[in-house]
């Protein structure tokens, strides 16, 4: 299925296990950061049972995003989903981007 990584053959397995491994340091909420050189905002959201993971990425001076589910499934292996966007594009991403400090919360 175009866009879909998995355990199958769609990603090398270390490209596989490289990003995720770099989703997994990702925080829960959102953070901004940098990816090429540009300020981005990015969002994460884990499932309680951990078998779903959401991210959603905008480009905070321009108009570029990242969106994708990885769900993990029954055995050795995950679906990666990018949202109307190619996975090389989401796993370049995940891989560059450098999260900085979480946004403070807005004053009352």
């Amino acid at each position: 299925m175009p866009g879909t990584m998995t355990a199958g053959g769609n990603a090398p397995p270390l490209i596989q296990a490289t990003f995720e491994d770099a989703l997994a340091k990702l925080p829960d909420g959102y953070v901004d950061g940098h990816f090429g050189n540009r300020p981005w905002g990015v969002t994460v959201k884990r499932s309680e049972d951990g078998k779903r993971t959401w991210l959603y990425g905008e480009e905070l001076s321009g108009t570029d995003i990242v969106s994708f589910n990885l769900y993990r499934l029954a055995g050795a292996g995950s679906t990666l989903k990018p949202c109307e966007m190619s996975s090389a594009k989401v796993i370049g991403f995940v891989l560059g981007f450098e999260p900085g400090m979480k946004k403070p919360p807005s004053p009352p």
